[in-house]
């Protein structure tokens, strides 16, 4: 007994929110930066956006990326992962945080004091004021 076919919300949202209004296939261009600028574009002329344009047009990056999930082939995320850069130079936003080669974020190399905020602790496992 099957459930009969519903809309999926992430559709409802692209289709009537107050988010931005895209030019048509946008997400399926190939350049990075061809999708960046036109999302910055329509994140600056828009009349629908709730926050600022940087904010608009990232959120709706991220918003598809993430809609699409599993069905996303790699090849197409790592190119609008790209295009997240692009905007953030767009826009003159510092990059992300560092990322592995699977695209995922890693810790930032340690700096300043390597002993790290346990500086002065005592080494035997007791506490220093005890």
């Amino acid at each position: 007994m099957g459930r009969p076919t519903t809309r999926k919300w992430s559709q409802e949202v692209t289709e009537h929110s107050n988010a931005l209004d895209l030019m048509q296939g946008v997400f399926k261009l190939k350049d990075p930066k061809r999708i960046a600028a036109s999302l910055k574009d329509s994140a600056e002329h828009s009349e629908r956006r709730k926050s600022d344009p940087y904010r608009s047009a990232m959120s709706m990056l991220t918003f598809y990326i993430n809609r699409a999930g599993a069905q996303l082939q790699p090849k197409d995320k790592q190119r609008l992962e790209r295009a997240k850069d692009e905007l953030r130079g767009l826009f003159h936003r510092p990059s992300s945080s560092r990322a592995s080669a699977r695209g995922r974020k890693v810790e930032q190399p340690a700096s300043g004091n390597p002993a790290g905020p346990w500086e002065g602790a005592r080494r035997d496992g007791k506490h220093a004021n005890k």
